[in-house]
């Protein structure tokens, strides 16, 4: 049953269910969705949602007209509808706030077949119903945490005077040796999809001084953990003048400011998700730092069997921060397990200045850093051995070639960080749409 907005003849102000604190006492208009519906044959109760709040409608029969009271009985989960009714403080009503229903107008109705019902649903059918399962407080709940933690990382750069840089999603260049996304481009040949901005953040910091990149990165792996997505969202900042020990320093004050915030402003949605923020809130003093051939020697104590030169693998980052309760830097890796861009490390030449940043409870990296190779000859002589067309890095290496200059960067993975701050199993469910290796609707 569908009636016209009552935005006709008499009408009343709108409101948002967040706003209604400032309408107590007036009668205002609430448009959403429907949530829950019950009925005592009396009085009947609409429980609706507008993004911003959850409200409970209240209709008494004798008090509203007939067809008032027919449009209550044909509302399902998910119709649309507009209630106008006037406001009262209730502090057992969700929100605070409940409505006295005196009109009541379908916009939308919604069929008895909607497919997410109050049940357990399997997780490949909430994911191919995924446009419709971000409905859901759970998952409205993860979109509002993203939403502060992007907002946090514009705030804390614009704070340290930092310049926001876009660069290019198609590219000639790679950063990564694998996992790439090809395509033909024109007669230019092939051009991938970016795995990272970094190489353009760098020639961007030797114009700006400090900048970052915020954008999507694609990476081809064929790869269905926990912690992959094939299409993810990085913050790369790349800073004039920062050698390794102030990449890490900025990298610690960045992580404490993105989950101070969180704490701060999104304790409701934190509570939602049921997540323990007993180790959030530790994530406050300096952070631990460990050497590679540290690391290495930890976990092979704990039964690892990764060798030093190799790369660590999720269950060698589990075993590391097993002994902390704050983020873990491992620092100075093995030049071959790294990128062909990361600095010699001086002290050692067999590694580099490196460190990657492991969140706590065993959700493993969360950062990649580095300082970055300035040295023509020696950078070049890194393109060589990593076997990559001179001539597409023809333009990097130029960096290198008029006035040269330290530099570091590092990129922060968007997804998962939240995926730790929130305390979920999997990444797939914080960002809106995700792609995987299997998915690629909707």
């Amino acid at each position: 049953m569908r009636s016209p907005l009552p935005d006709r003849a008499v009408s009343h102000p709108s409101s948002r269910i967040a706003d209604l604190h400032a309408h107590v006492g007036t009668t205002v208009t609430v448009r959403g969705w429907v949530t829950h519906v019950r009925s005592s044959g009396k009085v009947a109760f609409v429980v609706m949602r507008d993004g911003s709040g959850i409200l409970q409608c209240v209709l008494v029969k004798s008090q509203v007209p007939a067809e008032v009271w027919e449009r209550f009985a044909a509302l399902t989960l998910e119709t649309s509808l507009a209630v106008t009714g006037e406001v009262r403080a209730d502090a057992r009503a969700p929100g605070g706030h409940e409505l006295g229903v005196v009109d009541l107008v379908i916009v939308g109705a919604s069929p008895l077949d909607y497919p997410i019902q109050p049940k357990e649903h399997g997780i490949d059918f909430l994911l191919d119903n995924r446009h419709l399962w971000l409905r859901s407080p759970r998952q409205a709940a993860i979109m509002r945490i993203r939403h502060e933690i992007e907002q946090a990382v514009h705030d804390f750069f614009y704070a340290r005077d930092f310049t926001r840089c876009d660069t290019p999603i198609l590219t000639g260049a790679i950063g990564e040796r694998a996992g790439l996304f090809a395509t033909e481009y024109f007669d230019e040949g092939m051009a991938y999809l970016a795995q990272t901005g970094q190489l353009y953040g760098e020639a961007l910091a030797a114009a700006l001084g400090r900048i970052y990149t915020f954008g999507p990165t694609f990476r081809a792996e064929k790869s269905k953990t926990r912690r992959h997505l094939t299409e993810f969202w990085m913050i790369e900042p790349e800073m004039a003048w920062y050698d390794s020990n102030d990449n890490m320093q900025l990298q610690q004050e960045f992580v404490q400011y993105l989950v101070g915030r969180v704490l701060e402003r999104k304790a409701e949605e934190l509570k939602l998700l049921e997540r323990d923020t007993t180790m959030l809130e530790k994530v406050t003093g300096d952070f631990i730092r460990l050497d590679y051939s540290d690391a290495i020697t930890l976990i092979n104590g704990k039964g690892s069997t990764t060798t030093w030169g190799e790369d660590l693998g999720a269950e060698d980052e589990a075993l590391i921060v097993a002994d902390y309760d704050r983020p873990v830097f491992v620092m100075n890796y093995p030049k071959q397990a790294k990128a062909f861009y990361m600095k010699e490390n001086p002290a050692d030449t067999r590694t580099v200045l490196c460190d990657d940043l492991l969140a706590p409870e065993g959700y493993g990296e969360i950062i990649g850093g580095s300082q970055r190779e300035d040295d023509y000859d020696r950078l070049l002589g890194r393109i060589h051995e990593e076997g990559l067309p001179v001539d597409e890095y023809g333009w990097y290496l130029d960096l290198r070639k008029y006035g040269t200059f330290t530099h570091s960067g590092f990129g922060l993975g968007l997804e998962r960080t939240i995926g730790w701050i929130c305390g979920l199993h999997h990444i797939r469910e914080v960002i809106a749409f995700p792609r995987m290796m299997h998915r690629l609707r909707p």
